[in-house]
């Protein structure tokens, strides 16, 4: 009963939240509402000053009007994102309207594209029906443009668009789309929005709504008004539009989700990672790729609840931020199979306390999704048409060398390995990509990059025999033994001869092509302060500029403030020269330590005005490491 009582009061208060919804709709656009919210945050009232100054921006085909204020949140550095989502959307256009025998036109692309099938196996029989139908008739192909209203096109959702950009850019760019509805629960959003659909001309294909994106998505869970992609790129964390998100795509349907809570995803609080993801992350080098299947496996574990799964078809790690691209289907046998293949209870984990290798205590996450995390043929696609295509996008460059490094990735092999990890582990001199991947080629084990780390190693090869081909560099770059304590993991590691004999003698084929091509893979720093920007708030020019000033003065405040090098000459003479004492320093006078004889100490009960005491200074930092050494 008590269960059923929070069930009603719940339905009730979702009831209100309805109405008001609807209410807020029907509002005049220009008169402004009192009781706006904004996602994830609680109701404020402020109106929107009468004189505000507004800038314009360009990206891609759009021109936006926005807030000079952070009235509206919107980030730059995030092109990269939406580029890639607008060229990922319109090969899933292509695959879904080619089943229906319809071919889009993309700017840009040569006239001659032949009909795709679509990926699920499911509608490959429907496909070749529909087009040996198609050539018996004789009829012309249709086709969808850019810009235009494709009746049976792609009912695309954005649950939290700000300033309406992306939903444009999709109207503009993106072709065979039936209709862009641009949702935010913010007044001023989605004033903005209407400004901006006006301005770029696309009242007829994107629709402005202001509603919370949670209920607007619960509100479309019936099959006939489900959305075919639903993209939902929140300030921080998905998690709280992740069950409305799995019930209102529809089936087959594209889910785009982006994540900026990069801290707990990587591990910086487990205990909050559980609570939004249901999954413990873990502080590891292979942090970035963890998150991304923390992610899949959130959403699969969602989705499971209504007898629905996911597909992976690409998931980024970029930047500060994760990206995943996902298809829902609808299946009771895939479900059961989501958390084991065969259907018997799990077996217990097969290992040990302690490691084998380093003797430390073995350190549980997850779960976590353990499928391949992008679908390759997909990948494929998108790859080939933005190669064809360069000038379609500003990120192009970018795009093709991520994608590139993603095809190269072994797709069954999670997570992986990096170089500076394994070298200091053992105390070593780091080995070079090309020593370290040539040695695992050798040893006819598969080897690839990652595009989530610049020096990432992912390998099918067991840990046993990783630390042999490590402990065969370090016979050719000694460690001194005697600096390392027998309980150190280094220790222990080395103190077992290896039983796989390594080679490093460089292999062609150890040098994959995106390196060798020296595509663009990993971005560099656009400008100053280009993370995660401040969540969106009125007024906020005045706060964020305050915010600019604290980062100014709170920046290094850790490190202590540098000194001159006179200033250092006469701080490291206060240090007696340990060489001196032992008579083997050939310094002299130009020995940076100090060669005068010791001072003999004075007791405590001794003169208190004598001067050699009583003006002695402490000694300055670092005094209690003693620096002895030239």
């Amino acid at each position: 009963m008590q269960g059923s009582s929070l069930w009603l009061s719940f339905t009730f208060r979702s009831a209100r939240v309805l109405s008001r919804a609807r209410f807020f709709e029907w509002q005049s656009p220009g008169l402004p509402n009192p009781a706006a919210m904004e996602n994830g945050t609680g109701p404020y009232g402020e109106e929107r000053p009468r004189e505000v100054q507004e800038t314009t921006v360009t990206e891609g085909a759009a021109k936006i009007a926005f807030p000079s204020a952070n009235e509206v949140f919107y980030n730059p550095v995030q092109e990269f994102n939406r580029d890639l989502t607008c060229a990922v959307i319109t090969e899933f256009a292509r695959i879904q309207l080619g089943a229906k025998g319809i071919q889009i036109k993309v700017p840009g692309e040569k006239d001659t594209q032949k009909v795709v099938v679509d990926l699920s196996e499911q509608e490959e029989e429907k496909v070749e029906l529909k087009e040996s139908e198609n050539l018996a008739s004789g009829d012309q192909p249709r086709t969808a443009a850019v810009g235009e209203i494709c009746e049976e096109g792609l009912h695309v959702l954005e649950g939290l668009a700000a300033s309406g950009l992306r939903s444009i850019r999709f109207a503009l760019e993106v072709p065979g789309l039936r209709s862009v509805v641009a949702n935010d629960a913010s007044t001023r959003a989605v004033d903005l929005i209407r400004r901006n659909v006006q301005l770029n001309d696309v009242a007829h294909l994107v629709q402005p709504s202001q509603a919370d994106a949670r209920m607007l998505m619960y509100q479309h869970q019936r099959v006939s008004e489900r959305f075919d992609v639903i993209d939902l790129d929140p300030y921080g964390s998905p998690a709280t539009f992740l069950d409305a998100a799995v019930q209102a795509v529809s089936e087959g349907g594209l889910l785009c989700v982006t994540c900026t809570d990069m801290a707990v995803l990587a591990g910086n609080s487990g205990e909050t990672c559980y609570s939004k993801y249901g999954a413990m992350a873990l502080k590891s080098r292979a942090c970035h790729e963890m998150a991304l299947r923390i992610v899949l496996h959130s959403l699969d574990l969602r989705a499971n609840c209504y007898q629905r799964f996911v597909v992976p078809l690409l998931s980024i790690s970029a930047d500060f931020y994760v990206r995943v691209f996902v298809r829902v289907f609808t299946g009771q046998a895939k479900v059961k199979a989501s958390a084991r293949v065969k259907f018997s209870a799990a077996c217990g984990p097969p290992v040990t306390p302690e490691c084998e290798h380093c003797g430390q205590r073995h350190q549980l996450g997850g779960p976590m999704w353990a499928e391949p995390i992008h679908d390759l043929d997909f990948v494929g696609r998108v790859l080939e048409a933005v190669s064809a295509n360069p000038g379609r996008f500003h990120t192009s460059e970018r795009i093709r060398g991520v994608l590139s490094v993603i095809t190269e990735e072994l797709p069954d092999v999670p997570l992986y390995y990096t170089l500076d990890q394994l070298s200091s582990t053992i105390h070593c001199n780091t080995p070079s990509l090309l020593q370290l991947r040539s040695a695992l080629l050798h040893a006819d084990f598969r080897v690839s990059l990652s595009h989530a780390c610049k020096n990432a190693v992912k390998t099918d090869a067991p840990a046993s025999a990783l630390w042999d081909i490590m402990r065969c560099w370090e016979k050719e770059c000694p460690v001194k033994r005697e600096r390392l304590s027998e309980t150190s993991p280094a220790f222990r590691i080395l103190s077992v001869e290896p039983r796989l004999q390594a080679n490093f003698t460089i292999r062609e084929d150890a040098n994959p092509s995106s390196r060798q091509r020296g595509l663009k893979r990993f971005q560099a720093n656009p400008e100053a302060n280009w993370g995660p920007r401040p969540r969106a708030r009125p007024g906020g020019k005045a706060a964020d500029e305050a915010m600019e000033e604290r980062r100014r003065l709170l920046q290094n405040k850790r490190k202590e403030p540098p000194e001159d090098v006179a200033q250092r000459a006469a701080r490291l003479k206060t240090f007696p020269c340990k060489r001196f004492k032992e008579g083997t320093c050939q310094r002299g006078d130009q020995c940076c330590y100090s060669h005068s004889p010791p001072t003999p100490r004075v007791s405590a009960d001794a003169a208190p005005d004598c001067p050699e005491t009583s003006n002695q200074s402490p000694p300055g930092p670092g005094a209690a490491a003693g620096p002895g050494i030239d």
